[in-house]
């Protein structure tokens, strides 16, 4: 047996073989590579050795092994697996507009998606793979999938098992992508009578320690649940309970819980059928819809984006195109005609915001005075409200998921000439816990905080021709109530308002 030296100091055996490692050599063989393919960016080739990952330059090096790609007339291929909502319903359909949006056509086998250029040469394959949130993070940290498809956050010990095995860090903005945005609606039976129900009596329900309703649940509870559980139970120290009626179809539980007098269940946004939605309700008397804006702005509570989590390591020019593209307004387009809500920012008129406004004076803090609500109106009232909003993770000063995302989705916005001309207003707003000058002046903070992260974002600088400001009103416009946790982070927020330059 002979061993060869191995790039970044990395040694392998070259001997039998696993039946899927490969063996990448040298012309003059003074330099093998051993392990299982992993990647190749059109110059790096990537393994899983022995050892751990390992990259390096595959030009003029010969690969031996029945998994070996083909170097000269290399197809890139993108692996995806995770959830069953954006593999089944979503993916396709965007997979065949994007070809269709560069000439191509798409073929689909049980292998997956292959698209072919004009010429009829073969030009890009996708797979993808529905599996359960265990089965799919287990299949991407053993490097047998390049994306992961999740429709909740990464729990920090997924996080951390991850960064162990060489995918970075993928809560950066760089490595998580949003797709699209989707929420769970509490119903219940049409015949009930209930048209709302408050976010504590919902999770009570589900733990267990309320016994007003019969729960119904899917038997497989899906990545949606979990991370319901994740932001909303566990840090109160609760936990699904076993529920009252379990079922191993979706048509099952939505078909016993419009039959049950008293039914309750959590269901994806736009697949409430003949159910009865609830609102969201608090002790002040604020209510909260899932409706298309509600969740665009992250006003609605149990808006859960989609997200892809990606590798850290370089990629392939046809690979970053499609990641790139599913930013694009057409993809955007697809995602809603698929019955998904966009990242696409749109405007909100100040006109449209009367139950808002009128709800959200009525609950202003009792230390804002009229002259402070008057400020407001004078500043927003020449302005449209977007719907990009920024919120920040509990207890942090760090945007969370959807507003990272929303910070790319506007930078890249600005970049293609979308606000030229336009003057952008960051206001930021607070919960009423604490005095209120001090509520502004930490609103302040985190439009400042966001104005930095945009900046960043766009490369250090803005065009010339948009203009950026921020403004704090502190608790002068409460979206939720201020008596739960849930409310107060609701609350502190920061949105983007924005004027034509006079």
């Amino acid at each position: 047996m002979r061993c060869a030296a191995v790039l970044v100091a990395h040694l392998v055996c070259v001997g039998s073989l696993a039946a899927q490692d490969v063996v990448f050599r040298s012309p003059d063989d003074s330099v093998a590579v051993t392990g299982r393919f992993v990647a190749f960016d059109g110059e790096n080739a990537t393994v899983a050795a022995d050892t751990g990952l390992v990259t390096f330059r595959a030009d003029g090096m010969t690969c031996d092994g029945a998994e070996c790609p083909d170097l000269v007339e290399y197809v890139p291929s993108l692996r995806m697996t995770g959830a069953a909502r954006m593999g089944d319903l979503l993916l396709p359909a965007l997979i065949d507009v994007y070809a269709r949006d560069n000439g191509w056509t798409v073929r689909e086998d049980a292998l997956g998606f292959q698209l072919y250029s004009s010429d009829g040469a073969l030009v890009f394959e996708v797979s993808i793979t529905v599996a359960t949130p265990e089965d799919a993070f287990s299949n991407f940290v053993r490097h047998e999938a390049d994306a992961l498809l999740s429709v909740r956050e990464l729990r920090a010990m997924e996080l951390q098992i991850a960064a162990e095995a060489g995918l970075g860090r993928l809560d950066l903005s760089r490595q998580m992508r949003i797709l699209a945005l989707d929420a769970l609606v509490p119903v219940t039976s049409a015949t009930s009578g209930l048209r709302s129900i408050s976010l504590a009596d919902l999770t009570a329900e589900l733990a267990g320690t309320s016994s007003e309703f019969e729960v119904h649940l899917r038997t497989d509870i899906d990545g949606q649940i979990q991370g319901f559980e994740d932001q909303f139970m566990r840090p109160f120290g609760l936990a699904l309970d076993q529920p009252d009626a379990s079922h191993d179809s979706f048509d099952a539980l939505l078909e016993s819980v419009a039959g049950a007098a008293n039914g309750l269940t959590l269901v994806p946004f736009g697949k409430t059928r003949n159910t009865q939605p609830l609102a969201l309700t608090g002790p002040c008397g604020l209510r909260s819809d899932a409706r298309f804006l509600t969740m665009k702005t992250e006003d609605y509570l149990l808006t859960f984006p989609m997200f892809i989590y990606l590798p850290q390591r370089r990629r392939h020019p046809q690979i970053v195109d499609f990641l790139d593209w599913l930013r694009s307004p057409s993809a955007q387009l697809v995602i809603r005609r698929a019955g998904f809500v966009d990242l696409t920012a749109v405007p909100i008129p100040l006109s449209d915001q009367g139950d808002r406004l009128a709800n959200a004076i009525v609950n202003a803090g009792s230390e804002v005075p009229l002259t402070e609500l008057q400020r407001m109106m004078r500043l927003l009232s020449p302005r449209v409200r977007m719907s990009s909003t920024f919120r920040f993770e509990p207890g942090s000063t760090r945007l969370d998921g959807q507003s990272r995302s929303n910070v790319m989705q506007l930078a890249q916005a600005i970049r293609d000439g979308r606000f030229g001309g336009r003057e952008l207003m960051l206001v930021g707003f607070s919960d009423g816990r604490g005095l209120a000058l001090a509520n502004r002046d930490l609103s302040s903070a985190r439009a400042e905080a966001v104005r930095l992260d945009l900046t960043r974002a766009l490369g250090g600088t803005f065009p010339e021709n948009v203009e950026i400001d921020t403004a704090a009103f502190g608790e002068a416009l409460p979206m939720a109530c201020d008596d739960t946790i849930w409310g107060q982070q609701t609350n502190r927020r920061v949105e983007l308002w924005v004027r034509d330059v006079p």
